[in-house]
C-alpha cells in the first residue's frame, strides 16, 4: 500500500489552459475554482495552504496550431513542462500539490511530475472519458484526449519526451473510474493495456463503493504515492454544468462526494488536481463551488 500521512501543507498550482481542448472556457477555471474561497475551505481543516498562483500559458491565438491530430502541440509542450517542474518540486519539498484546470491536457506534466518523484506512482483518474488516444486515433487531434495514453507511455514523440528520463505509469497500477463516453479505437487500446476501465454500467451494477474497493487497491499495491486525477465532467451535468465536454449518466453529487471521501479515508492520496471547470456554461459558478467542496472531502472534512 502507497505510504501517505495527512498533508500538512497543500501547494496550489493554476493551470489557466484551454490549448489542449476544442471548446474555449476552461482556462478561466482556476480562477472560478479560487474564488469559491478555496484556500479557506483547505485552512478550515488545518492545513497550511500555499498558493503558487499559475504557470504561464501562451495564448492559442498566438501559436496557431500546425499539426491536425496535434492541435496546439508546441504550446502544450511547454506548458506541460512548466507543469512537471512545479509538482515535481512540492513532491520534493513534502508537500501536496493540488492542480486546478483548466484542460486535462495538462495532466501531462503532472504525470511527468509524479512519475520524476515517485519510483512506482499509482493513479487514479475518474473521468467521463478514456483520455487514452494517440495521434493515430484521435478523431479531433484535441491533446486533453490523450493525456492518461502518454502517462502510460503511449503515442507522440515529442509529448512523451516531457516525462523525464522515459519515466512512465505502469498501467497495472492505473484505475479509470466513471467512464462512459471512449472512442472505439481508444476502447481497444485500453483493453490490452492494462489499466483497470470502471464504468459507469458497473458502477450501476455493483455500487461505487465496491468498485471504488476495487480501483484502490489497483493503484495502492506495491505503489509509493498515489496521484489522483479528478476531471469535473465526469458528474452528470445537472449536477456540474460548468465543464469543457459535458456527458449524461455521470455521477450524482452524493457518489462524487463519497468517492472522494473514501479516497481520503484510505489515505492514499499524494498528489491531487481537478480539471475541465468552464465557468462560460456555468450556472452562477455552481461547478467552481462543487468542484471546492470535492477538494476538501479529499482532504478529510466529513460532514459529521
Amino acid at each position: 500500500m502507497a505510504a501517505w500521512t495527512d498533508p500538512t501543507t497543500v501547494q496550489i498550482l493554476g493551470v489557466p489552459s484551454d490549448l489542449g481542448a476544442g471548446r474555449r472556457g476552461v482556462d478561466m477555471g482556476p480562477s472560478a475554482i479560487r474564488y469559491a474561497h478555496l484556500a479557506e475551505s483547505i485552512e478550515e481543516l488545518g492545513i497550511r495552504c500555499r498558493d503558487q498562483g499559475n504557470v504561464d500559458v501562451p495564448l492559442p491565438e498566438r501559436s496557431p496550431s500546425q499539426q491536425p491530430t496535434l492541435r496546439q502541440l508546441a504550446s502544450v509542450i511547454r506548458v506541460t513542462g512548466r507543469v512537471r517542474d512545479a509538482v515535481a518540486e512540492a513532491l520534493t519539498a513534502e508537500q501536496t500539490p493540488l492542480v486546478l484546470g483548466g484542460d486535462h491536457s495538462l495532466s501531462i506534466g503532472t504525470l511527468a511530475g509524479v512519475c520524476a518523484s515517485w519510483k512506482n506512482p499509482g493513479v487514479l483518474w475518474i473521468d467521463a472519458h478514456g483520455d487514452f488516444n494517440t495521434p493515430e486515433t484521435t478523431p479531433s487531434g484535441n491533446i486533453h484526449g490523450m493525456s492518461l495514453a502518454l502517462g502510460c507511455g503511449r503515442g507522440a514523440p515529442e509529448l512523451l519526451r516531457v516525462f523525464s528520463d522515459e519515466r512512465h505509469l505502469d498501467p497495472s497500477r492505473v484505475a479509470l473510474i466513471g467512464a462512459r463516453s471512449l472512442d472505439p479505437e481508444e476502447r481497444e487500446l485500453l483493453k490490452s493495456s492494462g489499466v483497470a476501465v470502471f464504468t459507469m454500467s458497473e458502477i450501476d451494477r455493483r455500487g461505487l463503493r465496491q468498485v471504488l474497493d476495487d480501483a484502490l487497491r489497483q493503484v495502492s499495491s506495491g505503489t509509493d504515492g498515489v496521484h489522483v486525477s479528478f476531471d469535473m465532467d465526469v458528474l452528470d451535468p445537472s449536477v456540474a454544468p460548468g465543464v469543457g465536454t459535458p456527458v449524461g449518466g455521470g455521477l450524482s453529487y452524493r457518489e462524487a462526494h463519497l468517492l472522494m471521501e473514501t479516497v481520503a479515508e484510505f489515505g492514499a492520496i499524494g498528489s491531487l488536481e481537478m480539471v475541465e471547470v468552464n465557468p462560460i456554461l456555468d450556472h452562477s459558478n455552481q461547478t467552481g463551488q462543487l468542484a471546492v467542496e470535492l477538494i476538501a472531502s479529499a482532504l478529510g472534512r466529513r460532514i459529521f
